[in-house]
Order: structure tokens, then C-alpha cells, then sequence
């Protein structure tokens, strides 16, 4: 894995995770329980007090956090004394059930027909991302293998019909516009193009304004009247909190909407929102937005997001994503060269580029159930793994394929660091990775099934040597062998620097 180093752009990843805010202040208010002996009302009341301070810092709604921490205590005090459970855990597992009735209990899938055109009509406010989340929808949709056109409805705002044309180039995606009609004619003439050319879902950009008024509340009814639509999907910004949940509310009762979406969930380290708009609304939130890429875009599973906000990551969610980016043929393929000792720099490289396409190394780690939380005080500078690939793409194909030459030469790793622009340590540091992770897949394919069991579970300090019946190896012995000799021709280039340096000045003098 990637040398992490602690830089300049800390800031910029600590706060990532989405709800750190909210999980940091859960975790602070369960670890008050530690070290108590059975659950009781007056330490339960201690426990939800801090649940309920964390819970309205992250901008949940007042009345939902009161009927949620009521609903907790309930629970907790109803709970049978378990010996082997530790007070803390009895309450998360309380926590966890609660939260995922809030905002569930279960994930809500978009009602779309089988036979004919599906229509899905986008509602909310200027600025919420909504014509972009048109067309992360429509790429979530073509994965599913359906035929989507994109509905440029929105004839108020020129720059908005603009956007969507261009989304839609990048994108692959057919766009129907008419800059000359009223929305309700627009989206119905869509929806005859839809049928004639063989499109089986509609997405219907409908227009926003800065604030609620009548006159677009009665635009997107006369729309919703013409075209009927499956889904009326509210979008809304998840770093507004309650005003977002106040916003769907005043849409679900002019409108019947069947769904929320949040977006900029990326930035939302609170999490107000995400908890509150069922209560409040009565609708689902069935996706969200987690970056500005079309790609950045996750069904809404209540079970999992409880997860993720109590710091138990997410799994689930980490399987899924390895499971588009990597194809049945090319994992089968990796396992037999991990088998073989094959692992080269080029597999290396595609590993790498697998895990930026699964959302990077911070998101993918923070997915790790207890992994998440630790995050927030490690330094992870996601340029590191653009260090490495630099490394690689720095090596011929021969080295690539055949680890060795660049291991054992001190020339070629030189020749490495300057074509890349790192320092001779960070190639070094890359090789000594490298072999350490190559030992790893070596005694692992030694070892017994129980020996494989343990080192899953992270049990037994040396176990790999005792499973492999050999002595600890020295990491890199032709790195460590060759430092002296870098030294010295670190010295010998300095020397000719220092040469070349006088005779210009010599030069000049003459």
C-alpha cells in the first residue's frame, strides 16, 4: 500500500467521511458507558442525554430527535441483561434498530413499468444539483439496461437546458429540448419522441427557483397532470439540514412526492437531513449524491447508512462497488498469478486503478467497519497513489513485468526517481512495500486453513513465520544492500555539480 505522508492537504480529507460529525459525537457519548456494569435507567438516561445533544448539533429535527431518544430509552430499559454484551454495545445495537426505522426501515426502489415509458419528474430548488443528479440517475438507470432520454424542462433557465445538452454529450445520453414551447408541451412531446424511438425511461428536468412560489408550484402540477409520472423525486441540497427537510415537506403537499434524493452528501458531515426527512415527510430518501462525477451517485440503504454513522462501515456497499470494477475473469485471473507468485508492478498498477475507480483510498477504507472513525486523525494524502503510478509509469515494460531488475539495481531505481519527480527514498520505500506485501501472498498460500483463519482475525504475533516454517526475512535485501552505494553517488553527483558550477564561473570571469 501507499507510504502516506502527513502534507498540506490533511485539512482537505479529514473531514470526508460522510456524518463525521454525527459519528465522532455518538462514539464520545457510548464510550461514557464503558466500564458499566449492567444497563440501568440512570446510566441509560446519561448515555442519551449526550445522543441527544449529538443528534440536534447535526441538525436533526427537534421533534424527531425527542420521539427517537424516547423510543431508545424504551427499548433499552425493556432489554434482558445480557452477560457476554457489554452495556455500550446493547445500547448501539438499540441505537443502530431506531435509526434504521427512522429513516427506512428498508430501501425503496424507483416503481418503474416493464412495458412502455417510465416517467420520472425531478422537482426542487435552484442550486439543490438537480439537473446533474438527471444525469447520474440516467447513468445509475443504463447500468440497470435501460434506455433513458433526458428532459430538458426547465425553460426558465436557459443555462439549465445548456448543462443538460452538455451532460448529456459527455455522457452518451440523448437529450430532447425545445427552448420555444411551455414545459407541460415540452415534456409531453418527449414522451411521444420517447415511445417512437425506443426509449423505455424518461427523465424530466423540470425548473427550479431560489425560493417556493406559486407560480412553480403550478408549473410543475400542470406538468405532473399531462404526463403522469411513475416517480416525483425531490432533490435537495443535504447541507442545507432542516431547510431541506422543510422544503420536501412544503413539495410533498402540493405534489405527492414517492422520494427524496440528497445530494453534496460528500460535504455533509452532519447528517440533520438524512435523519429526519422520512420522520418529517413521511417519503423515503432513495439516493444520494457523494461527489460531482455522475458516478458519484448510491441507493439509499437505511441499514447501511445507520452503519456508516455509528462507525461500523459499510461492507456491503465496498463488495458491490468491487463487483462493477472488476469483472468475474479478471479477479479469476489475479488469483491464479497471486497463486503462482506472479504479482508484478502492472497488476499492481490495475489494483490501483481499481480502487481510485471504487471512490479512492480514504472513502474505500472508510468503509471498513471500525476503520472509519480512526480516519479522522490520519494524515491520508490520496497524491501518494498518484506518486506511485508516476513510479511505475516510469519503468520500462520489462521492469514492470519483472520486479527484480528494478529491486536489485540502484541505477534503474535512480533512473526511476528522477523520470517520476520523487526521491530515491520513495522508490525505495515502494520496493521494500512491494516485496513485504509479495512475502504476505507467498506464506498465506503455505499455510493451513486454521493459520489462514488466524491471520484473518489478526491473531498471534509471528504466526506467518510458525505457519511457513521459515525465520523472519530481512525486508529488501538488495534496497538495504545498495545504500551505502547511493550515498556515494549521491556525493559523486553533487561533485559534478559543484564542477560545472565553477567553470561557468570561470567563464564569466574570462
Amino acid at each position: 500500500m501507499a507510504v502516506l505522508y502527513k502534507s498540506h492537504y490533511y485539512q482537505k480529507f479529514r473531514g470526508f467521511c460522510v456524518f463525521e460529525n454525527l459519528t465522532e459525537a455518538l462514539s464520545r457519548a457510548f464510550r461514557k458507558l464503558t466500564g458499566k456494569g449492567v444497563l440501568s435507567e440512570k446510566n441509560i438516561e446519561e448515555g442519551l442525554r449526550e445522543v441527544r445533544q449529538a443528534l440536534l448539533s447535526a441538525d436533526v429535527n427537534f421533534r424527531v430527535v425527542k420521539d427517537f431518544v424516547e423510543s431508545v430509552k424504551q427499548k433499552a430499559l425493556g432489554q434482558e441483561v445480557i452477560k457476554s454484551v457489554r452495556p455500550e454495545q446493547q445500547i448501539v445495537k438499540v441505537v443502530f434498530d431506531e435509526m434504521v426505522k427512522l429513516m427506512g426501515p428498508e430501501y425503496q426502489g424507483l416503481s418503474l413499468k416493464s412495458d412502455g415509458v417510465s416517467v420520472i419528474m425531478m422537482v426542487g430548488l435552484q442550486g439543490s444539483g438537480k439537473t446533474t443528479t438527471c444525469a447520474k440517475l440516467a447513468n445509475y438507470l443504463r447500468k440497470k439496461n435501460r434506455r433513458v432520454l433526458l428532459v430538458a424542462a426547465d425553460i426558465r433557465r436557459p443555462a439549465a437546458i445548456e448543462q443538460l445538452e452538455i451532460l448529456g454529450r459527455e455522457n452518451n445520453f440523448t437529450v430532447y429540448s425545445d427552448r420555444a414551447n411551455p414545459a407541460e408541451k415540452i415534456c409531453a412531446d418527449a414522451l411521444s419522441f420517447a415511445t417512437k424511438n425506443g426509449f423505455d425511461t424518461a427523465i424530466l428536468d423540470t425548473a427550479g427557483r431560489l425560493h417556493i412560489d406559486d407560480e412553480m408550484m403550478a408549473e410543475v402540477e400542470r406538468v405532473s397532470a399531462v404526463v403522469k409520472p411513475d416517480e416525483i423525486l425531490f432533490v435537495t441540497d443535504a447541507m442545507t439540514g432542516q431547510d431541506a427537510v422543510n422544503s420536501a415537506k412544503a413539495f410533498n403537499e402540493r405534489l405527492s412526492l414517492t422520494g427524496v434524493i440528497l445530494t453534496k452528501m460528500d460535504g455533509d458531515a452532519r447528517g440533520g437531513a438524512a435523519m429526519s426527512v422520512k420522520a418529517v415527510t413521511g417519503k423515503p430518501i432513495k439516493f444520494i449524491g457523494t461527489g460531482e462525477q455522475v458516478d458519484k451517485f448510491e441507493e439509499f440503504h437505511p441499514d447501511r447508512i445507520a452503519s456508516r454513522i455509528l462507525g461500523m462501515g459499510d461492507v456491503v456497499s465496498l463488495v458491490e462497488r468491487a463487483q462493477l470494477e472488476v469483472s468475474e475473469e479478471e479477479a479469476r485471473k489475479m488469483q491464479e498469478k497471486l497463486l503462482k507468485e506472479e504479482f508484478t508492478f502492472e497488476d499492481f498498477l490495475k489494483q490501483l486503478g481499481h480502487l481510485k475507480k471504487m471512490g479512492g483510498l480514504k472513502e474505500t477504507l472508510s468503509l471498513l467497519p471500525g476503520i472509519g472513525q480512526q480516519l479522522s486523525d490520519v494524515p491520508i494524502d490520496e497524491k501518494d497513489l498518484l506518486h506511485i503510478e508516476a513510479m511505475i509509469y516510469s519503468m520500462t515494460e520489462e521492469e514492470r513485468t519483472q520486479p527484480e531488475l528494478v529491486i536489485n539495481s540502484v541505477s534503474r531505481r535512480l533512473r526511476i526517481a528522477k523520470g517520476s519527480g520523487v526521491s530515491l527514498k520513495e522508490v525505495n520505500d515502494l520496493c521494500k512495500q512491494f516485496e513485504s506485501m509479495r512475502k504476505v501472498i507467498r506464506q498465506f498460500k503455505r499455510m493451513g486453513f486454521f493459520g489462514k483463519v488466524k491471520m484473518a482475525l489478526g491473531l498471534g504475533k509471528g504466526m506467518l513465520q510458525e505457519e511457513a516454517g521459515s525465520e523472519p526475512a530481512p525486508v529488501s535485501v538488495a534496497v538495504a544492500r545498495d545504500e551505502s552505494k547511493m550515498l556515494r553517488l549521491r556525493k559523486r553527483e553533487e561533485r559534478k555539480k559543484k564542477k560545472k558550477l565553477l567553470k561557468k564561473q570561470k567563464r564569466r570571469q574570462k
